[in-house]
């Protein structure tokens, strides 16, 4: 696989940013994830970030080095982030449980699929036009979708999470055979919630995605003001041709077997609101290289 991949992470007006993300890879396949913790309900960090590092865990034991079920999977493990959260608040006796959404991509051979819980979006971006987008799991989506009439108070509820006491609903979405120079982008609500869909593609489809995701995050930290929520965004573009390379491109073919590279943290709970920029982004970036030249220079 050969792809780049760019992330940014901001707290906005928050007291805290309680989104996380990252992704992961064998030589065959890779994992994104984005999660928004629930504001409104405690430890909203903890539950995004033990979502993200329960698919990261779950993905390194089964992807060998691809996930031979990726619907199954990932209907598996948002299940399996759920209950670890129902769990959690159990076990320190907490009178309301942290709660998160979550949207996580798998790519392998040349498709992706996709799952989600929530409000955190993925769009798939091919040649300037959409083609697909998650569809949220909130009032306003499902009067969109003619299922329900809708009360202004509530439409921006969601009726479903990982965490909450209900059973979540989880949406998978996929096999999509992916085309060179397809872009995904996985986001928070605080971004798409800023900016028009419109806006959103022509951003991706004119610029790099190293452009492009920071270009997004400061255009809604923008549009928001003040009271502006966490904004985070993860983007890849598939197999990216070689003269448009940069520092974030990877190439998974030097990966042996049973190789897995990360940049998933166990840290990553209480960082500050610049824990996820380019200087970190960077440093894990640079570990998933080393990882990829001790394996080569072993084959020597």
């Amino acid at each position: 696989m050969k792809f780049s991949v760019f992330q940014v992470s901001r707290k906005g007006g928050r007291l805290n940013n309680e989104d996380r993300m990252g992704y992961c890879y064998t030589r065959e396949s890779g994992l994104f994830v984005l999660a928004d913790g629930m504001g409104g309900h405690p430890e909203g960090e903890v539950a995004a970030q033990m979502a993200v590092q329960t698919l990261a865990e779950m993905y390194q034991k089964e992807a060998k080095p691809i996930v031979k079920d990726v619907a199954g999977f990932l209907s598996n493990a948002l299940m399996m982030a759920h209950q670890s959260l129902i769990r959690y608040a159990s076990d320190k006796g907490m009178l309301d449980t942290p709660r998160t959404t979550i949207v996580a991509v798998i790519v392998q051979g040349n498709s992706a699929t996709w799952v989600h819980c929530g409000d955190s979006r993925l769009y798939l971006v091919r040649q300037g036009q959409l083609v697909a987008r998650t569809n949220d799991h909130s009032f306003l989506e499902q009067h969109r979708a003619g299922v329900i009439s809708l009360a202004h108070s509530n439409r921006n509820i969601l009726f479903t999470c990982l965490g909450s006491p209900t059973k979540p609903v989880i949406d998978v979405s996929g096999p999509v055979t992916l085309r060179q120079g397809d872009k995904i982008l996985l986001c928070s609500d605080g971004l798409w919630d800023s900016l028009r869909e419109a806006e959103i593609v022509t951003t991706l489809s004119n610029q790099s995605v190293s452009q492009a995701v920071p270009s997004l995050v400061d255009k809604a930290l923008t549009h928001a003001g003040v009271r502006s929520d966490n904004v985070s965004a993860i983007a890849l573009e598939w197999e990216t041709p070689d003269e448009q390379e940069s520092t974030r491109n990877i190439s998974t073919y030097d990966i042996g077997d049973g190789e897995f590279a990360s940049t998933f943290q166990d840290s990553a709970m209480g960082l500050s609101e610049d824990a996820l920029d380019d200087q970190t982004i960077e440093r894990s970036i640079a570990e998933i290289n080393e990882v990829i030249r001790r394996t080569a220079a072993r084959k020597k």
